[in-house]
């Protein structure tokens, strides 16, 4: 950071505070992780400079030789990783990527169907403060009180009853596996095109430690952080391209238009202009490493923290929702702890350690407030931490929501955090 420092030393201050927050913490934020050296150089590289409009061969500005290369070989490698016939990597956010298979294969007012967001859905599932509530009519489905998961006996009821033209699988915080070929039986029997958003579990499903929606789904979207450990961005993926069925043609020819040439259209010009060269040659970098066996043991190690730390929860008589976690997401309903999630984040972020307020499926508390905290294993796991540290993080968490009105409690637990932070450093090179 030589050059912030010379050009912007009050900028330069304010980036290396969050290098060392970064560094201090125990990061249990399930939607973030630490990308490798390699990811950051190309995040904040030449590429940068160069606009590139379009796709590959087909842009709007000239000089993108070498984009051009950058993209085709992210896209390569994309296709490889999840053994897809088509991927886009221009989405700035999966939420785009989400905005652009919508505006694809729905009209606004189509019925779509999701999983209810205080259920673990997410926003763009259908959430009435969203896009994807206002412009399309929204069903909600839940999961089962007793198991807290996925009530199928009502996605298939609600499904025959709605008529949904689209149903859409994966959730934000749901612990357990996404059960494709559930969702696709019911898709089936109405005629629903069904996609997955696999946000969360994606690196997971890359390194074959959680089914993978490809068989199933005609369009999955995801972002590339999260399990995937890239920088944050978006992508959208189809197993088989083919023809569309609603009637889309090229106005030349008259031959009917592939969903992906659709699809690729809803992306740039129909949501956003020029695509983020420098992410996308990071996004390239991150679909590399999860291609390396390496990746395969970090993607396995992820879950089995996930499940540790749940287990030490549970015998510790936290309320677990499902029971457990087949994936990097432990969601813990505190209510039998006496406080809100709301307090816990605050209080557990004095003591060094990140979670995120939470809602819990029949949460009688609102969103600024929750129920439970959501805890992730991506960020901890990528520090090579495994089933001993998290029973020290068990603890800690637990020390911290029993007493966390108690300062001299939290500060222990902050002294604790840092050791072992320090002996799991995020870079070799640190400010500190």
């Amino acid at each position: 950071m030589s050059y912030i420092k010379k050009v912007d030393p009050e900028l330069y201050e304010i980036i290396n505070r969050e290098q060392n927050r970064e560094h201090d913490t125990l990061e249990l934020i399930a939607s973030e992780n630490f990308t490798s050296p390699a990811i950051l150089e190309a995040a904040g590289g030449i590429m940068t400079n160069k606009y590139a409009e379009g796709y590959p061969g087909k842009r709007y500005y000239g000089g993108c030789i070498h984009v051009d290369e950058a993209e085709n070989l992210a896209i390569d490698r994309l296709k490889k990783l999840f053994g897809v016939e088509y991927a886009n990597v221009q989405p700035h956010s999966g939420s785009q990527a989400n905005m652009a298979v919508f505006m694809t294969f729905l009209n606004p007012g189509d019925t779509i169907m999701g999983l209810e967001l205080s259920h673990g859905g997410h926003l763009t599932h259908g959430s009435a403060v969203n896009f994807s509530g206002q412009l399309y009519n929204s069903i909600s489905y839940h999961v089962d009180k007793k198991t807290g998961r996925v009530d199928f006996d009502e996605v298939r009821s609600l499904a025959l009853e709605h008529k949904p033209k689209m149903i859409i699988c994966g959730g934000s915080a749901y612990p357990r596996y996404v059960e494709f070929d559930k969702f696709y039986e019911v898709a089936q029997e109405i005629g629903a095109f069904l996609m997955a958003d696999i946000a969360h579990p994606s690196g997971l499903v890359a390194a074959g430690v959680h089914p993978s929606p490809v068989p199933y789904c005609d369009v999955i979207t995801s972002t590339t952080h999260k399990t995937l450990r890239g920088p944050r961005g978006g992508i959208i993926m189809m197993g088989k391209d083919k023809e569309n069925t609603w009637g889309k043609i090229a106005p030349k020819s008259g031959r009917i238009k592939m969903i992906s040439e659709l699809l690729d259209s809803s992306v740039m010009p129909g949501m956003q202009g020029g695509p983020l060269m420098h992410i996308i040659s990071a996004k390239a970098i991150a679909f590399g490493e999860a291609m390396k066996d390496e990746f395969k043991v970090y993607a396995k190690k992820i879950v089995d923290n996930a499940k540790v730390m749940a287990q030490e929860f549970i015998e510790m008589d936290y309320d677990i929702v499902s029971g457990g976690t087949d994936t990097h997401v432990v969601l813990m309903d505190l209510s039998n702890k006496g406080i809100s999630g709301k307090a816990a984040e605050k209080a557990l972020e004095k003591a060094g350690i990140t979670v995120n307020k939470n809602m819990v499926p029949f949460d009688q508390r609102s969103p600024f407030i929750t129920s439970g905290i959501r805890v992730g294993t991506p960020a901890i796991t990528t520090r090579n931490m495994g089933s001993n540290e998290m029973k020290k993080i068990a603890s800690f968490i637990n020390t911290v929501v029993t007493d966390a009105d108690n300062d001299d409690t939290i500060q222990n637990v902050k002294s604790q955090v840092k050791e072992l932070c320090d002996s799991f450093p995020i870079y070799e090179e640190s400010s500190h």
